[in-house]
């Protein structure tokens, strides 16, 4: 058996390395060790009790104010430990966050091999997104696997000079987590009663916008301006709208000192994802930050503004199920109500096939894994 641990530490890393946990626990020919940093602490743990997951090992790095070189060091001082006394034959991390980083660090200093899902994303701003897109670049560089999520990332990897053989084209895992939680909501007559109860609040009568914000280069007034941006659309009346506010004190600071008792604005704490998945499902519309989101509306035949000014994921903008909107009020505003008052091109929008996958990423990626080790 090849051992192979799989680290990550946020809920992002949670959600998109859930489906590749268990298809690496399903197959005998891995030893599979899941080991959780703790980044995130509390929704980590949100994501690890929704898919079942129990790590094996847990650093628990999490303290209050970290910042990222406490992230950076905790994750590479545990895992070095960890990678002396187990040895594994490959490490497997997700995405660009400072735990995937700090993890692919570690096992470099100790050689051994890294694999990287989500493996070539780029804006080609080392400000945009920040500290991300350093994060992914150093990760390629080091992994000796690069499971790309779509043609666009693969080629990216090739045009800095990474050998064909090192790169797999999978699709996102982010849409085998989305299918299989939409499906149990689909399956689960009683789980979505206690979701229709518990966002009773919403009016049934208006269109719904979902929104979330949390990437570092809008803390300085791109948060404050997306939210009025919020204010603004609510006042049109026929919408409602719904905020998760991460937990970031910047994010809570500009949602609260622009759309506190707001009419027609819910600001409501962030969300596990079997929830949030409910609410986009019922979305008409999402205004975010996120990637994740990019990559999983379309499937739900979603919209999304997209309030940064460049994007690793272009392959929905190209698509056009993502339309790059920047953090102007005025813009967003206009591109909302674009969307909200054309029904002809909100049809066509929500039509578009998701250029993200297939729902099928975990599997080849595990078949991948197994014949090169």
């Amino acid at each position: 058996m090849a051992r192979i641990f799989i680290v990550f530490g946020t809920r992002p890393e949670a959600i998109k390395m859930a489906p590749v946990v268990k298809a690496f626990v399903a197959d005998p020919a891995f030893e599979t060790i899941v080991c959780v940093t703790g980044q995130h602490r509390s929704m980590l743990d949100q994501a690890l009790e929704l898919f079942d997951i129990k790590p094996d090992i847990d650093l628990d790095i999490m303290q209050p104010g970290q910042t990222l070189a406490n992230v950076t060091t905790a994750t590479l001082n545990g895992l070095d430990t960890l990678f002396s006394e187990n040895r594994p034959d490959a490490v497997l991390v997700h995405g660009d966050t400072t735990t995937a980083m700090a993890a692919a660090l570690a096992a470099f200093y100790r050689q051994i091999p890294v694999g990287h899902v989500e493996a070539g994303l780029r804006t080609g701003n080392l400000a945009a997104p920040w500290p991300e897109e350093m994060n992914r670049r150093f990760i390629d560089m080091v992994s000796r696997w690069l499971f790309a999520p779509t043609e666009t990332s693969a080629a990216a990897l090739q045009n800095e000079g990474v050998e064909d053989e090192r790169i797999t084209v999978t699709g996102n895992t982010v849409i085998d987590a989305l299918l299989s939680v939409s499906e149990e909501l689909r399956h689960d007559p009683d789980r979505t009663a206690l979701l229709d109860k518990k966002f009773a609040f919403l009016d049934q009568q208006k269109r719904l916008i979902v929104v979330t914000g949390h990437r570092r280069e809008n803390f300085d007034g791109g948060l404050e301006r997306m939210c009025h941006a919020l204010a603004q659309l609510a006042t049109r009346g026929d919408v409602e709208i719904v905020y998760p506010v991460h937990l970031n004190e910047n994010v809570q600071r500009a949602a609260s000192a622009v759309l506190e008792d707001t009419s027609g604005i819910h600001l409501i704490d962030p969300q596990d994802y079997l929830p949030f998945v409910y609410l986009m499902d019922r979305a008409d519309l999402l205004i975010s930050d996120s990637g994740g989101i990019q990559e999983e509306a379309p499937s739900l035949g979603k919209p999304v503004l997209v309030t940064r000014d460049v994007t690793e994921r272009p392959e929905a903008i190209t698509a056009g199920t993502c339309r790059l909107v920047g953090t102007c009020t005025e813009t967003i505003v206009a591109e909302a109500e674009k969307l909200l008052d054309d029904p002809d091109e909100y049809a066509r929008v929500s039509a578009i096939t998701n250029p993200y996958g297939d729902g099928h990423a975990a599997p080849r990626i595990v078949e991948a894994m197994k014949n090169a080790i």
